[in-house]
């Protein structure tokens, strides 16, 4: 019997983190094979070459495409998006996959959910139906309008997706695939941690408290990302504590923030700070699941820091509208309320787990209706 070919596209560290156990699953189905394109800041080395990580898993990658325009503002994403359909459309062509998983809301993603619709070849989509802020709340809808088959991650957005027209015998709530890479790890962090997994800066003293920022720019606010992230660091420098930041993703931006972090690392010789490029999924778990609190816009700080209990201070727009648990404080970007959100994080007790993204096992169920869903190419509005 002839497996259905499964093309993947993989174009950020967030990305392989929400799409690794999916890959996993489908590799060792039995009526599966994977088709795996790499691609945008995934093959870059200052966006931490997510390829690597990719390779060490053992992965076999079909193809890879250089999709990104150099500049990291608007007009350079939406070439990007332009050259990634060009790019996508000659290996969808070549590969000829039975169906083309695509993950979450990245621009990227909107030109591989295009380059299949134009192909007539099925799209699946994971993560559609949430609310967020920038350019990736309409990104997200607009593949939603293209898929075919959907794998939201929570129960309310299935029913957005169900409300916005789609038909309820494709739309399967599964949780998030993210969390089923740290469903079940070991969460203690191994002796010289941080300095294992790279980085640059000062030591972290993995037996002190430290905090975690990860603070990416907003689309919607460009031009705003140096003053915006310029109030995160005004606030970490009051708070005086050993700090990880990670560099911000290659959205417009990026450069006004990379720009003011290399300011205070020059300018602060004696701040405990460590900076690094990309984390292993695991890795990643373990070190947000120590920290005391996990700073900046992340979703992580919404999806895998509830699942793990972690307080989390959410800064500003980027995930307007997103569901949150309990662990998230929520703030604008003024340095003071930052400031008193983290210290009011930091002093709570422990913080009951959220399971509304999923409990772990979405990987092999989403393998398993792919093997065995079919849509029809045409899509129709169902109410």
């Amino acid at each position: 019997m002839k497996k259905r070919r499964i093309a993947v596209m993989v174009a950020s560290r967030a990305n392989y983190g929400r799409v690794r156990s999916v890959l996993r699953a489908i590799n060792s189905h039995s009526k599966l094979e994977l088709v795996l394109i790499v691609g945008a800041s995934a093959l870059l080395y200052r966006f931490g070459s997510v390829v690597d990580l990719i390779e060490e898993d053992g992965f076999e990658i079909a193809s890879k495409i250089y999709t990104v325009v150099e500049g990291e503002n608007p007009t350079t994403m939406a070439k990007s998006v332009g050259l990634s359909i060009i790019e996508l459309t000659t290996q969808l062509e070549n590969l000829c996959p039975d169906i083309l998983l695509t993950v979450a809301d990245r621009y990227e993603t909107m030109a591989t959910a295009i380059a299949a619709s134009y192909m007539n070849i099925p799209v699946a989509h994971t993560q559609g139906g949430e609310l967020t802020g920038s350019i990736d709340e309409s990104v997200r809808h607009a593949i939603t309008k293209l898929a075919h088959i959907h794998f939201p991650a929570t129960k309310l957005s299935k029913d957005r997706l169900i409300r916005m027209g789609e038909d309820a015998r494709f739309v399967f709530n599964l949780g998030c695939p993210a969390i089923d890479e740290i469903a079940n790890i070991n969460l203690n962090l191994e002796k010289n941690f941080f300095l294992n997994v790279g980085g640059s800066g000062d030591n972290i003293n993995q037996y002190e408290d430290y905090l975690v920022v990860l603070q990416h720019p907003v689309t919607t606010e460009y031009g705003q990302d140096s003053a915006h992230i310029i109030e995160t660091i005004e606030s970490i420098k009051k708070l005086a504590m050993q700090t990880v930041w990670l560099w911000p993703n290659v959205d417009a931006g990026s450069d006004d923030i990379s720009k003011q972090l290399r300011q205070f690392v020059n300018s602060q010789r004696d701040f405990s700070l460590r900076l690094y490029r990309n984390f292993s999924v695991q890795d990643y778990a373990k070190l947000i699941y120590n920290c005391k609190c996990l700073v900046g816009n992340s979703s992580s700080g919404i999806r895998e820091a509830a699942f793990l209990g972690v307080p989390s201070v959410n800064i500003g727009n980027r995930q307007l509208g997103r569901e949150r648990g309990s662990n998230v404080l929520d703030v604008n970007n003024d340095r003071a309320k930052i400031f008193h959100a983290i210290k009011k994080q930091m002093s709570r007790q422990a913080i009951k787990r959220d399971y509304r993204f999923g409990n772990g096992t979405a990987g092999k169920k989403i393998a398993e209706i792919l093997a065995t869903v079919t849509p029809e190419i045409q899509k129709k509005m169902a109410y």
